[in-house]
C-alpha cells in the first residue's frame, strides 16, 4: 500500500516490564514509519523531576499539589526516541535505580496520570501517520479507541533474565522479586492500573525471540491496516 493512502493507525502495546516491551514497540514503528511514543519514559522524567527538587515521594498531596510544574517534551522518532524536562535532557538520568524505585509511587498519584494523560492523548492525536504507544494502560485509558490494542506477556524467570541482561548481569532473583513488586503495585493502584484490556490482543513473549515478536505484531499492525 502506498504510505500516502495509509490510514493513520495509532497502536496501543501495554504490559508489565521485561515482555520486549519498548525494544518491540521501537521496531515496529521503525518498520511501519511510525511515530513511537514511550510512556513509561514520561512517568519516570516527573519521577526525577520530583526527585530532583526535593518533593516528598511518600506524599501524594505534595507530588499532586506540583503535577503541573515540569515541561516534559518527548520526541516521537522511534530510531531515537527523546526526553525532555523543562529544556533538559534526562534521557540517561531517568534510567537511574532510584527514579526506577520510585516511579510506581509517583505514577499512582491521579493528578500525575491525569497530566501524562492529557500529554500522551496529544501526541497521538497530532501523529500524521500513526504512532506506537506503549506503556501499561494505553489500552484501557489513555487510548481506549486505539486501532489495534497488543497486551504483551512473559513468564516472570523470562522477564528477570532479560531485565537483568540490560541491567549488565543483576541479580536474577532480585530483579524478578523487584518486578513482581513493581507489577503488583501498577496492577492494584486506584487509577489507570496496569490491565489488559477485553479486545486486545495478547502475545506471550517467554518462548519468542526478539524478532518472532516484532514480525508478530507488525503482521497484526499491517492486517489491521488492509481491514480498515
Amino acid at each position: 500500500m502506498e504510505n500516502g493512502a495509509a490510514q493513520p493507525v495509532i497502536v496501543a502495546i501495554d504490559g508489565p516490564s521485561g515482555t520486549g516491551k519498548s525494544s518491540t514497540s521501537k521496531a515496529v514503528a521503525g518498520q511501519l514509519g511510525l511515530s513511537y511514543l514511550d510512556t513509561g519514559a514520561q512517568y519516570r522524567a516527573i519521577t526525577w523531576w520530583m526527585v530532583s527538587n526535593g518533593i516528598d515521594i511518600d506524599d501524594p498531596t505534595a507530588i499532586a499539589a506540583v503535577a503541573g510544574k515540569p515541561e516534559i517534551v518527548s520526541g516521537t522518532d522511534p530510531a531515537n526516541p527523546t526526553i525532555e524536562v523543562d529544556g533538559v535532557d534526562v534521557a540517561g538520568p531517568i534510567r537511574t535505580q532510584d527514579v526506577t524505585s520510585k516511579v510506581s509511587a509517583v505514577s499512582a498519584v491521579a493528578e500525575v496520570r491525569a497530566r501524562i494523560t492529557e500529554l500522551q492523548r496529544s501526541l497521538a492525536a497530532s501523529a500524521e501517520l500513526g504512532i506506537v504507544v506503549e506503556g501499561r494502560d494505553i489500552g484501557t485509558t489513555v487510548l481506549p479507541d486505539a486501532d489495534l490494542k497488543i497486551f504483551l506477556t512473559a513468564s516472570p524467570e523470562a522477564r528477570a533474565a532479560r531485565r537483568s541482561g540490560e541491567l549488565n548481569g543483576a541479580d536474577v532473583q532480585a530483579t524478578r522479586e523487584a518486578l513482581i513488586k513493581r507489577d503488583t503495585a501498577d496492577s492494584s493502584r486506584k487509577t489507570s492500573p496496569l490491565a489488559k484490556a477485553d479486545d486486545a490482543v495478547e502475545v506471550d513473549t517467554t518462548e519468542l525471540t526478539l524478532a518472532q515478536v516484532i514480525e508478530c505484531v507488525v503482521t497484526l499492525v499491517e492486517e489491521k491496516r488492509a481491514g480498515k
